[in-house]
This record gives structure tokens, C-alpha cells and sequence, in this order.
């Protein structure tokens, strides 16, 4: 069996899919406590981003157990387990370049510390969020855009089309 790789998962890629837990495979993901503060400020609305983080805090309801902070919660066969990181320090290798402890810097945090514990196996930081996956990458964070829902194949809108004149 391959090494599992961590994903931290940022509140934007909640509030653009709130499905998204089902699509990381066997692999473990990790939301930090700072995302689910900040998807209560979008719960309220009627909005997509209100109705998603309506929708991912109430599929968190169903997964939720003991075991979500310490051992994770399995989120069903043939995917990981999901864990949610209350915070785990704020590393002198994050506040050396940002000081300041903004949200977005806390998941950084969040996702430095999960690399560090979690040694042999990758961690990789999810967001939509170009400036924070710069950031990220700026500290030797592995960072990826969350692209589930991005086509990945042009040639399926190609189509022959026969010309006729006159």
C-alpha cells in the first residue's frame, strides 16, 4: 500500500465544493479549526458559498465521533480519515515571515506542523487561494489549487463539423 498523503484543506475549497471530502481517495485530510470558524460567518445567506458551508457543517454533523481531534473520523471505505487540527502552535518558521496570526497564516501553521509530525508522508495545502499557496510555497509548503471540478480533457468539446457552400 502507498504512503498516504495529508491534505489541509482551506475554507474556500468548502465553500466552492461542499462535497470535496469525498474526492481526496484514501488519503487523510485535515481541517484546521480556524476554516470551520471562519465557515461560520458564511452559514447565514442565500448565496452558493451560504448554502455549501450550510451543507459541508451538516455532513460534518454525520461524520463527526470522539475520534475526529486524536484518531481521525473514517469518512467510508476505500477513502482516509478526516481530522479535524484545533491547533497544534504557531511555529517560529511561520511568525519569522508572518507575525501576524490572520487566519490564512494559522492554516499555514496548521499545515507546517502537520508536515512535521507526520514525517513520512506527503503534506500538501488545498486552496483556491493564489496568495496563500504562494505563502505556503514561500516556506517550503507543498500547495495545490483544488481543480476537482476543472476540465481536464479540451478534446471532448471538439467536434467534426462538414461544411457545405452554396
Amino acid at each position: 500500500m502507498k504512503n498516504k498523503t495529508n491534505f489541509i484543506i482551506d475554507t474556500n475549497v468548502i465553500l466552492h465544493d461542499y462535497n470535496c471530502l469525498h474526492n481526496f481517495e484514501e488519503n487523510d485530510i485535515y481541517i484546521p479549526i480556524v476554516v470551520l470558524e471562519e465557515l461560520d460567518h458564511f452559514k447565514k445567506g442565500n448565496e452558493q458559498i451560504n448554502f455549501n458551508a450550510r451543507e459541508f457543517v451538516r455532513e460534518l454533523d454525520l461524520i463527526a465521533n470522539d475520534n475526529l481531534f486524536k484518531n481521525g473520523a473514517d469518512l467510508g471505505d476505500g477513502k482516509g480519515k478526516l481530522f479535524i487540527v484545533a491547533g497544534n502552535g504557531y511555529p517560529e518558521a511561520i511568525s519569522a515571515v508572518f507575525p501576524e496570526k490572520t487566519p490564512d497564516h494559522r492554516i499555514l501553521a496548521d499545515t507546517y506542523n502537520i508536515g512535521k509530525l507526520k514525517k513520512t508522508s506527503k503534506t500538501i495545502l488545498i486552496s483556491k487561494d493564489i496568495n496563500l499557496r504562494m505563502k505556503a510555497l514561500s516556506l517550503g509548503i507543498l500547495a495545490e489549487d483544488y481543480i476537482n471540478d476543472k476540465v481536464t480533457d479540451l478534446n471532448a468539446f471538439e467536434k467534426n463539423h462538414e461544411v457545405y457552400e452554396n
